[in-house]
């Protein structure tokens, strides 16, 4: 009995003194959460930035998109050879394009860090915003400017200036956020360490102004060097990181471990990024592009009411027939716009996380997304030239090529933390792995094999390619059954090659790792595709 009692006397102990530091626990979170309800209280101005931020996306959306028009809208002479403008004009708008628009999405992909940071915004956010995103409007004209007269150095001065400026507006937003906690995140909030977040957010922002300046330095003494000092901004990150970690290997030093609630100021590729935003910011851009199609149409393919009445006799319809090769261009190029959003929207409705990595692809794939507009533009312009047809088609292929499998890389981003950033169904093994992979590989592979088709055929036209673009669609309504046609053959020979010896004595060493069961399989049992490349 005295055992007993004694037992009991320190059960009951325990549990006091377990309520007792629940109590404590409790005690700070709801004084931290008053601390932080009297101060958003006593700030009633402060607000939600969900508004804001949809906002911002849909405008650098824009902002990034049209800087395509100067390329597209780049004439060529009726005797010349598009190979030749490619290489003499072409060539340098469109590099000049790509460095833009991908600077433009740094800057995008900076503005969603500081806003993971900073969850709650009052007027002056708002209005340092406003100053922002002014800015990066007025990017398109230092585009042109650069594309057009690309020996002069005004337009890489003023673009590296509006970039500097924005760069040094969004460390005043930092410096003013971390002077009013309550406008943090909470993770942050109730961090001790406020200074050293401060201090690492503020040095990372400030590099990219920095860059530019050198860039705008280099421009007057040697233009090309400054080209090349902005290609670097985009990389900049991987490029740090990449030298971290040599200079850790090379002293034999472990990497330096920072506070974990610096997640979104790093320069690790895994580093997350908003999946919301991300996806928010692509719709923009795959919705403009098909906007900037529609305009093309309704500006060069209304005929005019006087040449209606005198040449086809008041007859519309006799009028229209003439451009029936541009409304198939359209139909065609439209298709191929929304069937690439289809597949950029079934990947992310399986990606369950978003890093840097996956977002520095999702870039370069919108970066030629936003070029379809240029590939409608040739096709159309040289319809009924049998010379520079051919080229006009390759250049297209080359552009959708691209567009999907940065896409597929994206994926396979994806795949090496797949258990962080993929839902089951799409992981390796999963039961929709084999339809994803065969839906983000479709336009890559008919791209390629069209612009082979033109290097064979001399004779293929654009209307040719128009509707093979119109044909895709039947192919994704088709591709569900043929991957299953194909799975079941695959199985049915790898079944036929098990009951012989060698077959057997195989699918004894590998452990009998196949099939389309693996769904059924315990999840911790599955081979984890960084295995597999390994």
């Amino acid at each position: 009995m005295g055992e007993n009692d004694d037992s009991e006397i320190i059960e009951h102990h325990v549990d006091e003194a377990m309520e007792k530091k629940t109590s404590q626990r409790s005690h700070t979170h709801s004084f931290l959460e008053s601390v932080t309800s009297s101060e958003r209280d006593g700030h009633s101005s402060t607000q939600s930035s969900h508004r804001l931020l949809a906002y911002s996306d849909a405008l650098i959306s824009i902002i990034a998109t049209v800087m395509i028009l100067p390329v597209a809208h780049t004439k060529v002479g009726e005797h010349e050879e598009l190979k030749d403008s490619f290489q003499v004009l072409l060539a340098t708008k469109i590099a000049v394009y790509l460095m833009t628009f991908l600077i433009v999405t740094v800057a995008w992909a900076s503005h969603i860090r500081l806003f993971q940071v900073i969850e709650r915004i009052d007027d002056f956010l708002a209005l340092l915003n406003l100053a922002c995103m002014m800015l990066i409007t007025f990017l398109p004209y230092t585009f042109t400017l650069m594309a057009t007269f690309p020996e002069y150095n005004l337009g890489i001065l003023l673009f590296c200036g509006c970039v500097m400026v924005i760069g040094l507006i969004q460390a005043v937003i930092v410096i003013y956020g971390f002077s009013r906690p309550f406008l943090l995140n909470e993770q942050i909030q109730i961090s001790q360490d406020q200074n050293y977040f401060k201090h690492h957010i503020l040095k990372v922002i400030m590099r990219v102004p920095i860059m530019c300046l050198f860039a705008s330095i280099f421009s007057i003494i040697f233009l090309q060097l400054s080209y090349v000092l902005l290609a670097i901004v985009i990389f900049l990150p991987y490029i740090a990181q990449s030298l971290k970690w040599c200079k850790a290997k090379a002293l034999g030093q472990p990497l330096e471990d920072e506070p974990d609630a610096v997640l979104f100021y790093t320069y690790h590729p895994s580093e997350p990024l908003s999946k919301e935003r991300v996806e928010a910011f692509s719709d923009g851009v795959y919705a403009i592009v098909a906007t900037l199609l529609i305009l093309d149409i309704c500006e060069d393919n209304v005929p005019d009411p006087i040449t209606v009445q005198e040449k086809f006799g008041g007859s519309l319809v006799a009028a229209l027939r003439g451009y029936g090769p541009e409304f198939l261009a359209y139909f065609g190029s439209f298709a191929t716009v929304g069937l690439l959003w289809f597949v950029h929207h079934s990947l992310f409705l399986h990606v369950t996380r978003a890093s840097r990595l996956m977002g520095l692809f999702n870039s370069f794939s919108l970066a030629f997304v936003g070029g379809l507009p240029l590939a409608y533009e040739l096709t159309t312009e040289f319809r009924h030239d049998p010379r520079n047809a051919p080229e006009a088609v390759q250049a297209s292929c080359v552009i959708l090529f691209f567009a999907g499998i940065f896409q597929l890389a994206i994926w396979v981003a994806a795949l090496f933390d797949e258990r962080r950033t993929l839902h089951p169904l799409v992981r390796y093994g999963g039961r929709d792995h084999a339809f994803m992979l065969a839906k983000l590989a479709l336009y890559p592979c008919v791209a390629l094999g069209t612009y082979f088709l033109t290097c064979a055929l001399s004779e293929f036209s654009t209307s040719i390619f128009h509707l093979m673009q119109l044909g895709v669609p039947v192919a994704f309504l088709l591709l569900r059954l043929l991957v299953s046609v194909a799975l079941a053959l695959l199985r049915a020979l790898l079944t036929a090659l098990r009951k012989t010896p060698e077959g057997a004595a195989a699918a004894a060493e590998g452990g009998g790792g196949g099939g389309g069961g693996l769904m059924e399989e315990d999840e911790e049992a599955r081979v984890p595709f960084t295995d597999v490349v390994s």
